[in-house]
């Protein structure tokens, strides 16, 4: 695991002192209902620090995926601000939710302790982070809040970036050089930054330097050079980020952190441990677990429509590639006409689409539409189809997050930088089926499925999770 910046540290502990302290001012204020009160006189100090604690880890989990941590947002005022809104409106809702079907308190009582804790929260965090931490952000950047970068590559957004570090630098960074193959060490890349050495030396030099970040910005065409740089940056254990034309479909589709309006990718892997490996497992058997048994009467619906309205059996069985490049068995309900032979079309145009010479009329998923039946059309729209493979997370064969697993002829014809996909278990949702779905090429579904694979955390699984569910219910899946 990667060491975050420090500034992250600094913020998060004083989000959750802030959480803590807002609690308890709401408790006061609210302390003259009659529900609130009895909450109060009858818990301790342990349950106190409980559910203060969890309405910080909240709060905190709110502020992460509204990019309250991204340095471009702390050092806007503006941008900070409306975040900051954000993320008190998207908590406000969690906590009206939580405060009727959870906690036996009155309606018209929830919402003045909602309303309380809404107005204190705001009025706090305006006052401690936009005003007063962000000042001090500013003040220490270029000390206790300074990062060393070595920028990778000899790229123009590279030299742009240290150009405009040399007049302005509100974000405190340093750059300490560059390391490039094709020029020679000592060679000026603008006044005063200098090649320090070659690719091969980065473990050197970024000991050295004392290097808290890496910054590649070669420009290149070719995704094999390129991940092979991120994979020699990686290997120094120094948090590694990214800015280049074949990733800028990540900066697209997701948020990312920007360095004077220049996109950085993040592409260092935070949580690859056994403990994150177990507890994701943990966490895909309980939720699968309570959703299957939930979701019964839909899949017993589903089944008699399929078997009511075409011949051919209601659950298609498939053999797919999942980690490690090992087959599965892979299961979906039915939403195609049985074929008499294998559908050599949808082939050939699934190997064009891969190599990026497929025209779909806009589409950039393949599929025979003249197969597909009246109620699979309903089902493949709101991804109902992918439903039995809840049954692969329970076998352990896939996960609930993570890239989709391919059919064997696809693998077999897979770049070598392509496969990288599949050095994690396959999952029923990802980042692409999330923010791309049908609308990316393939060669962009890859890069997402690595900006995955290179960012797994709790976090972004759980939000990917509950964004996969707008994603269903209004129909943005493939035809």
């Amino acid at each position: 695991m990667t060491r975050l910046p420090k500034y992250k540290y600094f913020f998060a502990a004083s989000d959750v002192a802030v959480t803590m302290a807002t609690v308890l001012i709401t408790l006061l204020i609210s302390n003259t209902l009659p529900s609130v009160r009895l909450i109060a006189d009858n818990s301790n100090s342990g349950t106190l620090l409980i559910v203060t604690s969890t309405i910080a880890a909240l709060l905190l989990f709110v502020f992460f995926i509204n990019n309250l941590y991204k340095i471009n947002i702390i050092i806007t005022r503006s941008a900070h601000l409306t975040a900051l809104l954000k993320s008190v409106w998207y908590f406000i809702l969690i906590a009206a939710l939580s405060s009727v079907f959870v906690v036996d308190i009155k309606i018209k009582e929830a919402f003045i302790l909602i309303l309380t804790f809404a107005l204190s929260s705001i009025v706090t965090f305006y006052i401690v982070r936009v005003e007063l931490l962000r000042r001090i952000y500013l003040a220490l950047k270029n000390k206790q809040f300074k990062r060393n970068i070595l920028i990778v590559g000899n790229g123009q957004p590279g030299r742009m970036l240290a150009a405009k570090i040399k007049f302005e630098n509100p974000l405190g960074i340093n750059i300490v050089g560059f390391l490039d193959d094709e020029k020679e060490p000592g060679e000026e890349v603008i006044k005063g930054k200098k090649i320090l050495g070659k690719y091969s030396e980065i473990k050197e030099i970024a000991a050295r330097e004392k290097v808290d970040e890496i910054l590649i910005v070669k420009d290149t065409n070719d995704y094999e050079e390129l991940l092979r740089l991120i994979d020699l940056s990686q290997s120094t254990n120094i948090r590694v980020k990214i800015t280049s034309d074949l990733f800028k479909i990540i900066p697209q589709k997701t948020y990312t952190e920007k360095y004077y309006n220049l996109p950085v990718i993040n592409m260092s892997p935070n949580y690859t441990g056994k403990l994150f490996l177990k507890t994701k497992r943990l966490f895909d058997v309980i939720t699968v677990s309570l959703s299957v048994f939930l979701l019964a009467p839909v899949f017993l619906i589903i089944a008699l429509l399929v078997k009511l309205t075409s011949e051919g059996p209601v659950i298609i069985k498939q053999k797919r590639i999942g980690k490690g490049g090992v087959p599965f068995t892979f299961y979906k309900f039915r939403s195609m006409y049985i074929a008499k032979e294998e559908d050599y079309q949808r082939k050939e145009e699934m190997l064009k689409f891969m190599k990026g010479e497929a025209n779909n009329g806009g589409s950039k998923k393949v599929i025979n539409k003249k197969r597909i039946t009246p109620v699979g059309r309903i089902l493949r729209k709101m991804s109902l189809d992918e439903l039995p493979q809840l049954f692969n997370v329970i076998k352990g064969e896939m996960s609930l997050v993570g890239p989709r697993p391919c059919l064997p002829y696809e693998y077999e014809n897979y770049d070598n930088w392509q496969k990288r996909r599949f050095t994690v278990i396959p999952g029923c949702t990802g980042v692409w089926q999330v923010m791309g779905r049908s609308s990316v090429s393939f060669n962009d579904s890859i890069v997402l499925d690595l900006y995955y694979i290179n960012n797994m955390s709790p976090w972004l699984d759980l939000q990917l999770v509950i964004k996969t569910i707008p994603v269903m219910v209004f129909e943005r899946g493939g035809e």
